[in-house]
């Protein structure tokens, strides 16, 4: 997911500090309940944003578990939402695909 928000206007403004944040919220959505939506902040940037799986199941391909996720960014008072997917590999880490 965060690889979708480098390209992007907002991605841009987004520095490390904050994509460590987001990063840690992704981790933690990846066994958070459908639905609960996982929220981070950075203190010194004042960039916010969300992350909440929507979605749950298995690749009809691979047949790996993946989720899907709504996500939002705040930078400088602008939202922006995106969506993407992320699958659970034989090692047990994940990898966005969508």
């Amino acid at each position: 997911l965060l690889g979708g928000w480098a390209g992007n206007e907002i991605g841009v403004s987004l520095d490390r500090a904050d994509r460590g944040y987001m990063g840690q919220a992704q981790t933690q959505a990846y066994t958070a309940p459908i639905g609960q939506q996982i929220v981070w902040q950075n203190p010194q940037s004042g960039h916010s944003g969300t992350i909440e799986p929507i979605r749950e199941g298995r690749d009809s391909g691979s047949g790996a578990y993946c989720r899907e996720y709504q996500t939002s960014v705040v930078v400088g008072g602008k939202r922006q939402a995106a969506y993407g997917t992320a699958c659970q590999q034989p090692d047990g880490s994940w990898q966005v695909i969508k």
